[in-house]
This record gives structure tokens, C-alpha cells and sequence, in this order.
């Protein structure tokens, strides 16, 4: 017998009890008054009861199956971008932020090519350090520079021979140099905005109801970002979507008082040491120790330790983009991420999960 027929058993049985103890009750009610019109009062109520234990029954019935079936209920698991290892697992997990609802949710994620898009139209879209990269507040000799560290650093960060532990150092080179050569470049900040404005970034197909669907239930978003924290901001603000229930850790730019960049603001966050600022985001999260269910949305292997600072977990749900070499990272991504979306510009299959919670 499957856990739906179980379900639908236990809630008749409840409501046959319910109904049980109300006639009980009721029998002794009746047997006491004399008066017709007690009785007709006595009726009236028996048949109160009786609707009511039907209604909590066709209830509970209805609760034990919002729980979905990936392909007959939630299309959006359909597509060809949607690759699971193990779907029955998937659908525990969803099962229990489902029955959490609201009130336990918080959402955590990465943001470049997370919730930007990877490409649009084959044309690639720029991460915020791109945009910055490919501005006009930079020098041509600083462009090529920024360009040449992106193609030989890349290479390592998506390099499926290597490990974390060995492409660790390497990151911390790329960003240190980059960072060291915008720094000289004297970059004004009061000009981000029309940067961002004239760049190529895009957020991925459905963000407004993604978004949109968080703020309005106020589920707690926690963006974690190795870009550039004053880019990420200036980019959701634009978008529309900064909403009161979104907080952004990133590497933000420290100004001096005429506005020009002089360094950047405590640790260096690149892709592969999230854990370390996972822990140090602690408060944040301590917080928030009553939303013990939490959907995860990354992108690198990195991504995956975004979660570390939060203590009492109940149910995870792990979304993984994969965006680059898919043939050499999709075993891998799928034996990490609960969930691989394979150069999926959307966010669609979140926002199907966000629409069966709350």
C-alpha cells in the first residue's frame, strides 16, 4: 500500500472518530432533555459535528497529497535541462519543504550566472566583474590585462582534473591581481550606475516572480556572491527586485571621500572559500534558526558549502546550474547538486517549487 492510500486511510479513520465521540456525546445530551425542542437543538448540532468530521478528514486527506510526483505534477521537471540522480529522494525533500511552508523557508544562493543568465542568444552575458572589465571607466591596456588573467584563470576554476583544494590558490591570485588593477584605474563610484545600466547583464527568465513571491511571503534571501557587492546591488536595484527581505555578502569596494576606489572591504570571497564565509555569516543565520529548510541555488562546486553557517537544517534542497563543460562536470554536479539544470536560462523550476510551498 503507497503512502498516498495511508494517508486517505488514516484520514477517514479520524474523521470516523471525531464523528464517534460527537454521537457519544451527544446521545448523553439527548438522553437528558426532555423537551422537544431541546432535541431538535441536540439534532442540529449532531449534524454540525458530523460535517465537521467529514471536513477534517477531506482535510488531512488533502495535506498528505500536496506532496508531488516530479513527472506527473510538476511539468517544469520535464525539460531536457533537468538532469536528477535520484528523483525519489528529490521528492522527500520537496515533500518536507512543502509541509514546512513559509514559516521555515530561507533561500540561499549564489548570483553570477546563478541568477544571471550564463548567455543569451549565444553571446555570452558578463558576471559583475565583467561589467566592470568591459566598461569605459577603464583603460584599453587594463581591459587586455583583466582579459588575459580571466582566460588563464577560468581555465582552472572549471578544470574537472583538478581538485577544490588545488584550484583554491589560483583563485586567490586571479582576484587579488584583478582587484589590484581596477584599484589603480581610480574607478568613480558614482558612475556604476549608468555602467551597469549600458552593460550586457541579464537576470534569468522569471526572476520577477521569483523575487517577487519571496518578498511577498517574506522569506529570508541570503545572496552570496564572490563578484563585486556594489555591481550585484546596482544590478537587482535596477532590475527591480532589491526588496527588503534580500541580504547580499560580497567583495564591496571601499571608496575614499571624493568617491574613487581606493581597496576593497574585509576577506576576499571567490568561488572556492564560501565556507569560510558561510561560517562567518553565523549571526546572520542564528537569526534565523527557525528557518530550518532552506533551497540552495549555485553553480560551481563551490556553491555547495553556501549553507555551512546554519546550524539546525532540517530539509536542503540543492539547485545546481551547469553552465560550462557539461560533458566532464555532469556526473559530478549530479552526484553533489539534488537538482542539475544544464544551460537553463531559467528560473523556472524554482519558482514551480516556491509555487507548491507558499
Amino acid at each position: 500500500m503507497d503512502r498516498t492510500a495511508v494517508a486517505k486511510m488514516g484520514a477517514v479513520a479520524s474523521a470516523s472518530v471525531c464523528a464517534l465521540v460527537g454521537g457519544v456525546v451527544l446521545a448523553q445530551y439527548i438522553f437528558t432533555m426532555k423537551k422537544k425542542t431541546a432535541c431538535m437543538q441536540a439534532l442540529r448540532l449532531w449534524t454540525l459535528l458530523a460535517t465537521y468530521a467529514v471536513a477534517v478528514g477531506q482535510n488531512q486527506g488533502q495535506k498528505n497529497q500536496e506532496c508531488p510526483k516530479l513527472n506527473a505534477q510538476m511539468p517544469e521537471f520535464q525539460k531536457k535541462t533537468v538532469h536528477i540522480k535520484d528523483p525519489g529522494r528529490v521528492e522527500e525533500i520537496i515533500c518536507g519543504l512543502i509541509k514546512g511552508g513559509a514559516a521555515k523557508l530561507q533561500i540561499i544562493t549564489d548570483f553570477d550566472m546563478t541568477l544571471s543568465r550564463f548567455s543569451y542568444n549565444g553571446k555570452r552575458c558578463p558576471t559583475c566583474h565583467n561589467i566592470i572589465d568591459n566598461s569605459k571607466l577603464i583603460t584599453e591596456d587594463c581591459r587586455k590585462k583583466l582579459l588575459q588573467l580571466k582566460e588563464t584563470y577560468y581555465a582552472i576554476e572549471i578544470d574537472p582534473g583538478l581538485t577544490i583544494e588545488e584550484k583554491y590558490p589560483y583563485m586567490v591570485e586571479w582576484y587579488n591581481k584583478s582587484h589590484a588593477l581596477l584599484i589603480d584605474q581610480g574607478l568613480q563610484k558614482d558612475k556604476f550606475a549608468e555602467v551597469v545600466r549600458e552593460s550586457d547583464v541579464m537576470l534569468k527568465e522569471g526572476y520577477e516572480n521569483f523575487f517577487d513571491k519571496l518578498s511577498e511571503h517574506n522569506i529570508p534571501v541570503f545572496i552570496f556572491s564572490a563578484g563585486i557587492g556594489d555591481i550585484l546591488e546596482e544590478v537587482i536595484h535596477q532590475a527591480g527586485v532589491y526588496h527588503s527581505n534580500v541580504k547580499v555578502v560580497s567583495n564591496f569596494m571601499d571608496f575614499d571621500e571624493n568617491g574613487i576606489l581606493k581597496g576593497f572591504k574585509g576577506e576576499l570571497i571567490h568561488v572556492y572559500n564560501k565556507h569560510d564565509g558561510a561560517l562567518k555569516n553565523t549571526e546572520y543565520f542564528k537569526q534565523l534558526k527557525d528557518n530550518s529548510n532552506i533551497i540552495l541555488l549555485g553553480d560551481s562546486q563551490g556553491d555547495l558549502s553556501m549553507a555551512d553557517g546554519v546550524a539546525n537544517v532540517e530539509h536542503i534542497l540543492k539547485i545546481g546550474y551547469l553552465n560550462d563543460k557539461v560533458d566532464e562536470l555532469l556526473e559530478k554536479y549530479m552526484d553533489t547538486y539534488d537538482i542539475v539544470l544544464v544551460k537553463d536560462e531559467s528560473l523556472e523550476v524554482a519558482n514551480s517549487i516556491l509555487q507548491k510551498i507558499l
